[in-house]
């Protein structure tokens, strides 16, 4: 390939005119927006410790109260985008936050998509739309775009979540805001369980759901059982995953964002092929080894981390006697739409 003129070749006087009239020569740039063969990528191998974030999350309960806060988050910023810039991946937004007992943090909607993946404590809830929906461990519950939602603390000890947004592309596209409301009042609650028994879904004999998104709440119970039962009717399955899906059309459950789970049987060891999309690895039970593009990680229940797109990744279960379960997110549904999405072996 032939070496591309530099910026520096260039006149002086030409370069100065090209500026007073807000132009910019393409061909010095050229490889850094297109590089052969394989993307620039910003994000680095990184992972968050629970053990080392969890005491300054509950010294910024002592610090901050929930009125000046609003929400009392620590964001999981990748070292690769800076950390100013708030990003775990080009597109993932990872915040751990925190509710004290008889906290709320007061309503309001805004247009990045947003989950919720509970990391501890009991007796919060999140209220979408009037749809009350529990705080557990494990449970994911989704907040999409333009949905009113709140959170709330009957309980007696902090309870603690990890948020996952597609706001890096949201505020990127100039399409970020939020809306404050009043609080709601709830009119309904346990709605996933209408959708709890495969294969049936509730058929009004006039009008099928209005919602699109006619689940909320994925309890971790539920999920969990799931994964046991595949992995005993499927013992030679290559890999023990669920995707999250919305249940009356089998689609993601968010549009630019995708979610699964993974059990790691005891003692297995999974190589997963390098794929276009970066991915952030939640652990939620157990401990796993993860090693990817020359990093490894020892997580223990609660760590996340955040491994770069174009990468293959191995999985180990350390436990011989027992599963590990992982929460995974990707922006695969958004590549998928862009047409950019690709495996490589």
């Amino acid at each position: 390939m032939n070496e591309l003129g530099r910026l520096e070749d260039l006149p002086q006087d030409y370069r100065a005119a090209l500026t007073e009239n807000n132009l910019v020569p393409l061909w010095p740039s050229l490889r850094s927006l297109l590089p052969p063969g394989k993307p620039a990528i910003r994000t680095q191998p990184t992972c968050w410790s629970y053990r080392g974030l969890r005491p300054l999350l509950m010294r910024a309960g002592e610090l901050t109260p929930i009125e000046k806060a609003e929400r009392r988050v620590l964001v999981l910023a990748n070292p690769g985008h800076g950390l100013e810039k708030m990003q775990a991946s080009s597109t993932i937004y990872l915040g751990m936050q925190l509710l004290n007992p008889g906290e709320r943090a007061p309503s309001h909607r805004h247009t990045p998509n947003a989950v919720r993946m509970i990391v501890e404590g009991e007796g919060a809830y999140t209220t979408i739309e009037g749809e009350r929906c529990p705080m557990s461990r494990g449970d994911l519950i989704l907040t999409p775009t333009g949905m009113w939602h709140e959170h709330g603390h009957d309980g007696s000890e902090p309870v603690v979540w990890l948020d996952v947004l597609d706001l890096p592309l949201i505020y990127y596209c100039e399409t970020s805001y939020v809306t404050e409301g009043k609080a709601q009042a709830v009119t309904s609650e346990g709605a996933e369980r209408d959708y709890q028994r495969g294969g049936v879904l509730p058929a009004p004999m006039f009008n099928r759901s209005r919602s699109i998104f006619p689940m909320l709440r994925y309890p971790w119970v539920d999920v969990r059982r799931s994964l046991e039962s595949i992995a005993a009717r499927q013992p030679g399955i290559e890999a023990v995953q669920v995707a999250y899906v919305n249940p009356e059309n089998g689609h993601d459950c968010q549009r630019i964002l995708g979610y699964s789970a993974l059990m790691l049987r005891p003692g297995e060891r999974l190589e997963m092929p390098a794929r276009s999309t970066a991915m952030v690895f939640h652990q939620i039970e157990g401990g796993a080894d993860l090693s990817a593009a020359g990093a490894s990680f020892k997580l223990d229940a609660a760590d996340t981390c955040c491994i770069p797109g174009y990468t293959p990744i191995t999985l180990a279960n350390r436990a011989s006697d027992r599963p590990a379960f992982l929460f995974i997110a990707d922006d695969a549904p958004l590549q998928k739409k862009l047409g950019v999405y690709e495996f490589r072996n």
